[in-house]
């Protein structure tokens, strides 16, 4: 299962080399670059509870394939398509099947791993998208100087349909779903979730991460190329960068356990993402490119204490024990939310002022945002 989720990452991780390509192949501006590297994330934006609730009824098992299978025929759809309409809609698809595909996965964990690995299991879980973001970065430049675009995304592709065999032959099946008021009980759930206060303040702070996120790690290919780093020591870098990230999220829950609370672990990620990206992007940094590698590799490794930080505090911002589960499918759905507008706002902002110089200050107002969201969490959780 682990594998199948670094397969469906990759279809997030193999768009950012190309975008260079497109451009030039198929006369994409940056800004439908943009929205082409977040809608992928559009399915989960508006039906993250929703498809929980499909998963549920439906098996966790049937719908991962099921969401597998959807990725593939996709992808392989999306390289016989040279129109930038149709690889945006394709693309929306995409996201619908990712989303059926990496929701179930916790409860499937939790049904066929030891109760002694279970933690160690949804850790590594949890590092699924930078692990296969990291892999795109890294593969994805080697074959599009060997052969073309359409081929990467049929190798990508490929990929997911292997996960969904492994996956229908390998993980036990789903148990009988019962009949009943389960229904009635999601709607309860998904009501008690949104009218509470603590769900809202996870979820916005995860947005704020995640359209950060998503807008510097989606253009860092396009950044280092314009740095002279291109072809496999730019792939190298932003692979680096990316699997920063997941050292951050395992920091989070061993930093956690040493006795850092919660609050200082948000500052610290979201600190990290200012600076970092002030570093990454400021002009004054220019004639130094060893320094915007550092603030990226800063921001990508101290921010992923950020998305750890907050599924752990997920139990405590859920409004009661029955709500823990709907409470992080509406972090995640916020989440998406934010990687759906980062990299557009991003570009168009870029485009204006004719370069990424600017960059660092969008980052900033997200992660002032966060600061201060990071402390309405604490006076949340104080009482409690």
């Amino acid at each position: 299962m682990l594998a199948a989720g670094v397969a469906t990452a990759l279809h997030q991780g193999k768009l950012p080399p190309a975008v260079p390509t497109l451009q030039t192949e198929l006369g994409m501006t940056l800004v439908q670059a943009g929205f082409l590297l977040s809608l992928v994330q559009l399915a989960a934006m508006c039906l993250g509870l929703v498809i929980g609730m499909v998963a549920d009824g439906f098996g966790p098992r049937r719908s991962m394939v099921l969401g597998l299978w959807i990725l593939s025929g996709a992808g392989v759809a999306s390289g016989f398509t040279h129109d930038i309409g149709g690889l945006l809609a394709l693309r929306v698809l995409e996201g619908l099947g990712l989303l059926l595909a990496v929701v179930p996965a916790p409860d499937l964990l939790r049904r066929t791993v030891e109760p002694a690995g279970l933690t160690r299991a949804l850790g590594a879980w949890g590092a699924y998208v930078p692990v296969g973001t990291a892999i795109g970065m890294l593969v994805g430049p080697q074959v599009l100087a060997a052969s073309s675009w359409p081929v990467w995304w049929w190798i990508v592709a490929g990929g997911t349909a292997v996960m969904a065999v492994a996956v229908a032959v390998w993980v036990p099946a789903d148990p009988p779903r019962e009949v009943g008021a389960a229904t009635v009980r999601w709607q309860d759930r998904a009501r008690e979730t949104v009218t509470a206060r603590g769900p809202w303040l996870g979820a916005l702070a995860f947005c704020v991460y995640a359209f950060q996120w998503m807008a510097v790690i989606g253009f860092l290919p396009t950044l280092y190329a314009a740095l002279g780093w291109v072809g496999a020591t730019g792939a190298l870098l932003t692979a680096v960068v990316t699997l920063g990230n997941a050292v951050g999220n395992i920091a989070a829950g061993l930093l956690s356990h040493r006795g850092w609370t919660a609050t200082r672990l948000l500052v610290v990620g979201f600190g990290g993402q200012a600076v970092g990206t002030a570093l990454t992007f400021m002009s004054v940094f220019d004639p130094w490119p060893v320094a915007k590698f550092v603030g990226a590799l800063a921001f990508s490794t101290l921010g992923g204490l950020v998305p750890g930080t907050l599924f752990g505090l997920a139990p405590r911002l859920a409004p009661s024990a029955a709500t823990v589960s709907t409470t992080v499918g509406w972090i995640q759905q916020w989440s998406s939310a934010g990687q759906v507008l980062g990299p557009p706002i991003a570009a168009w902002l870029a485009a204006r002022v004719g370069g990424w110089q600017w960059t660092w200050a969008l980052s900033l107002g997200c992660c002032l945002a966060g600061i201060f969201l990071a402390g309405r969490i604490r006076a949340r959780l104080a009482p409690r």
